[in-house]
């Protein structure tokens, strides 16, 4: 996937600054796809000349305006044709478990401290996934549903119980190497 793609969807979800596109890089797509200030900012710099983006002018009182990005009907029709593409199914490249094959020419019990290292980051993240839920998806009071919300809910749920299997696999790690 292009970062153009991800700006799309994030922008057809709200439009925003290059600011406020960062941010919620941070807080939402970020999980999944990341990217610096500087690369948002000159995507979207390159975007809005080939008329995927739009931007307006909004004034503000006491600082400097501010340009508000939207998606130009080039770029919805873009982001179209790559919904419609076929994408190869991600491959699992993962340091961590080159890592636990090559203890066993070493010491296993020595990387116990880093095992425990990434269980506290997935614990953490887990726990950012699941107060992200509780805020942002309250259980709903009926009605037809909303394709955009349930979207982003799936792709959460999605990261959530990512961080859950890899709680339980490094916690299966551990015990193995507990065992040397």
């Amino acid at each position: 996937m292009a970062l153009e793609h991800a700006i799309l969807v994030s922008l057809l979800e709200k439009p925003g600054s290059g600011y406020e596109l960062a941010r919620r890089f941070e807080r939402s797509i970020g999980y999944f796809w990341t990217a610096t200030h500087q690369q948002i900012y000159r995507v979207l710099k390159r975007m809005e000349n080939d008329g995927w983006v739009a931007a307006r002018e909004v004034p503000q009182q006491g600082r400097p305006d501010k340009k508000e990005y939207s998606v130009a009907d080039l770029g919805h029709a873009a982001l179209s044709s790559w919904l419609h593409e076929p994408i190869e199914p991600e491959s699992v490249r993962h340091d961590l478990a080159v890592k636990i094959r090559g203890a066993a020419f070493d010491d296993p019990a020595g990387l116990v401290r880093e095992v425990e290292r990434h269980r506290r980051a997935h614990t953490d993240r887990l726990a950012h996934y699941l107060a992200g839920e509780e805020r942002d998806f309250p259980p709903a009071p009926g009605g037809p549903p909303d394709a955009e919300r349930e979207l982003q809910h799936v792709v959460l749920r999605g990261g959530i119980a990512y961080e859950r299997m890899m709680i339980a696999w490094l916690d299966d790690v551990l015990a193995t190497l507990r065992r040397f």
